[in-house]
C-alpha cells in the first residue's frame, strides 16, 4: 500500500476520535482503566448471544466476518480470565464460561470417524476443513476456565479432541502433526491442505506442523496425570528445538514463507510461549534458551514507538500496511516471563513500549461506530476481490487483555 494511502487511512482515524494521547502516562490506573474498556469490550461486543468471537470486523463494509471461531473465541476467553483474576468482576467470568459452553458444543459426538473430535472449521478460503491449531490455539482458554469454575468439561473436551488428533494425525518420525481433516469423511488430508501455499505437494512440511500452539498435551497431562500426554509434549518441545532456525524462527512451516523470507508475526511466539512451558514442566534450560532466541529476534522489529507490523522478513524489512496489535501484546507478554526467569533485563525497555503502545492505541469509547469503541488496535489491510479488504480484528483486544493483565501484575502488584 502506498504511503498516499497510509496517510489517508490515518487521517480518517483520528477524524473519528480513534487514538488516545499520545502522552498518556502509564499509571496503575490508566492500565486497569485500558484493561476494564477491553474486557467490557469482549463481553459486549467480540462475543455474540452464543458467546462465539464474531472474529474480524471489516471497518469498511461495516460487517463482521467469522474466521477460524473456535480459537479467536478461546483466546478471548483467556484474556478475560486473566482480566477477572484482578477485577474479580463477575460479568467476565460469566460470558467466559458462556463462551466455554458454546466451544465444548462443538464436540463431535455422532460421525464415525470424527467422534470425540472438535468441530473446528477453519473459514475463509478453507471454509468447513478441521484444522489441528484452531482447535489448539484455543485451548488456552478452556483449561484455565476449568482451573476456576471446576468444571470438568472445558478440560474434558479438549482433551479429548487432544486424544484424537494424537491418535490420527500424529507423524512420530518427524515429531509433527498433519494439520487439517476432511470434515465430511473424517479422512486426515496427508497431501494437500486447504491452508497450504502449495495446494498440491507431496512436501510433508507443506501439510504438517509441529503444532504445538497452546501447549495441549501439557494441559492434558496435567488435568489427567497421564504420562502419554507429558511424552507427547515434550517430543514436540524437541521437534521445535530441531526444526528452530539461526534466527530462532520456524521458517520450514507455514504461515512462515521461507522462500520470500517473510514470517506471521505470532506463529513463532506461540511456540516460544510452548518452549516455556516446556521448561516449567521439565526444568530442561534449552527449552527457555531457544525461547529467548525467539524472542531477542522479535525486537529487531518493534519500532521505537512499540509498533510491529504483520509482515515481516528476515532480512529485517517490514510491510507497513497492517498494524498487528496481537504481536505487540503477545511479544511483552513473553518478554515479560523471560524477565521474571532471571534472563530477560535487556527486554525491559521493550516491555514498556509495548504496554505504552496498547494502552494509547485503542478505539476511543465514543467512537461513531460502536463495533468499535474500546477495541485494542489490530488492523490487516489486504486487497480482496479488488477492493481493499481492512479488518479489525479481535486477536487485538484477546492478546491485549492478556499482555495488560500480565503487565499490571509486573509493575504494579
Amino acid at each position: 500500500m502506498s504511503k498516499y494511502y497510509l496517510k489517508l487511512l490515518a487521517a480518517i482515524f483520528l477524524m473519528q476520535g480513534y487514538i488516545y494521547p499520545q502522552d498518556a502516562i502509564l499509571s496503575k490506573e490508566s492500565v486497569l482503566r485500558a484493561i476494564t474498556e477491553g474486557a467490557n469490550y469482549a463481553t459486549d461486543i467480540l462475543l455474540d448471544e452464543n458467546g462465539k468471537s464474531k472474529c474480524d470486523y471489516n471497518v469498511i463494509e461495516g460487517k463482521w466476518y467469522e474466521y477460524e471461531p473456535p480459537w479467536h473465541t478461546g483466546q478471548i476467553i483467556a484474556g478475560l480470565l486473566d482480566v477477572y483474576k484482578i477485577t474479580k468482576n463477575e460479568k467476565y467470568l460469566s460470558r467466559a464460561k458462556q463462551a466455554g459452553d458454546w466451544w465444548c458444543g462443538l464436540l463431535i459426538t455422532d460421525h464415525p470417524k470424527l467422534k470425540g473430535m472438535l468441530n473446528a472449521a477453519h473459514g475463509d478460503a478453507a471454509g468447513e476443513t478441521i484444522i489441528f491449531a484452531t482447535v489448539s490455539d484455543g485451548t488456552l482458554g478452556l483449561f484455565n476456565l476449568y482451573k476456576i469454575t471446576g468444571d470438568k468439561k472445558y478440560a474434558e473436551v479438549p482433551t479429548s479432541a487432544g486424544e484424537w488428533m494424537m491418535n490420527n494425525m500424529y507423524v512420530p518420525e518427524y515429531k509433527v502433526f498433519y494439520d487439517a481433516i476432511d470434515p465430511v469423511t473424517g479422512e486426515v488430508l496427508k497431501q494437500n491442505s486447504p491452508i497450504a501455499e502449495i495446494k498440491e505437494s507431496k512436501d510433508l512440511f507443506s501439510v504438517s506442523r509441529p503444532n504445538n500452539e497452546g501447549s495441549l498435551f501439557k494441559d492434558m497431562y496435567e488435568f489427567t496425570g497421564d504420562e502419554k500426554y507429558k511424552k507427547m509434549f515434550i517430543e514436540l518441545c524437541e521437534s521445535l528445538l530441531m526444526y528452530q532456525g539461526p534466527e530462532g524462527l520456524w521458517m520450514d512451516f507455514g504461515p512462515n514463507n521461507k522462500a520470500e523470507g517473510s514470517f506471521h508475526p505470532r506463529f513463532n511466539l506461540w511456540y516460544a510461549e510452548s518452549l516455556m512451558e516446556g521448561y516449567d514442566l521439565t526444568g530442561d534450560k534449552r527449552y527457555l534458551a531457544a525461547a529467548k532466541k525467539t524472542l531477542s529476534f522479535y525486537t529487531k522489529f518493534q519500532k521505537s514507538d512499540g509498533t510491529i507490523y504483520y509482515k515481516n522478513y528476515i532480512n529485517g524489512k517490514s510491510n507497513q500496511n497492517s498494524i498487528c496489535g496481537s504481536a505487540v501484546s503477545f511479544a511483552g507478554l513473553l518478554w515479560i516471563r523471560l524477565i521474571e526467569y532471571g534472563i530477560g533485563d535487556e527486554f525491559k525497555e521493550n516491555v514498556e513500549k509495548s504496554a505504552g503502545w496498547v494502552v494509547k492505541n485503542r478505539f476511543a469509547q465514543d467512537h461513531p461506530d460502536q463495533n468499535l469503541r474500546g477495541a485494542y488496535l489490530n488492523l490487516r489491510t489486504r486487497r480482496k476481490a479488488d477492493k481493499v479488504w481492512m479488518t479489525q480484528r479481535d486477536v487485538g483486544t484477546s492478546f491485549g487483555m492478556r499482555f495488560l493483565s500480565k503487565y499490571y501484575e509486573y509493575k504494579f502488584d
